[in-house]
């Protein structure tokens, strides 16, 4: 920095914008894991509101610091938010498919993404998310042939393929409770 107010006279950011960019990184990061584009997306969004006009350059150099700030605290690691987002997702009944999405929609690289993916079972998640919807072995209706093909439907659409969606139907509720017993 130079210049009496703090400002850096190449690019025109204050010490003022550069301090809420880290205060900005460290309260979004203390809420809750983001992933670097992520971040860098909501520190441009929320810089462009609050100094009006500000040129592309300076926003460039508010992500930069932003970005290297959420490193330095060591909260910012794209393999670790990649990991915990795919042992979150099976828990809750995401398929492989549907997690692969997730992450790239977050900006994850396709080769993090595929070793977070690595040792998916879509089994054990499919279980879950039976469970979770009352499919299949946790239904409590008695089944008819429409509501089985809603049931598969709903797992098709959620990334399960119809070999997966088969055979987690047609479990009985003990089997289904000791897969997902050893799962854990």
């Amino acid at each position: 920095m130079s210049g009496e107010d703090g400002q850096d006279q190449a690019t025109g950011v204050t010490a003022r914008m550069l301090s809420w960019a880290r205060n900005s990184t460290v309260y979004r990061l203390s809420r809750r894991m983001m992933s670097e584009r992520e971040l860098a997306d909501a520190i441009r969004r929320k810089a462009k509101q609050k100094f009006e006009d500000i040129p592309e350059e300076d926003l460039q150099v508010l992500v930069a610091a932003a970005l290297e700030c959420g490193r330095v605290f060591g909260c910012l690691d794209d393999k670790a938010y990649a990991e915990t987002k795919v042992r979150s997702g099976v828990r809750t009944g995401r398929s492989r498919r549907m997690l692969q999405r997730k992450l790239h929609e977050k900006g994850i690289d396709s080769d993090t993404a595929a070793t977070a993916l690595e040792d998916i079972d879509d089994f054990h998640a499919a279980l879950a998310y039976v469970r979770r919807r009352g499919f299949g072995p946790y239904r409590r209706d008695i089944a008819d042939d429409k509501r089985i093909v809603r049931e598969l439907s709903s797992l098709a659409r959620n990334g399960f393929s119809q070999e997966v969606s088969r055979r987690v139907i047609g479990l009985n509720r003990d089997e289904a409770d000791e897969m997902m017993a050893s799962a854990h």
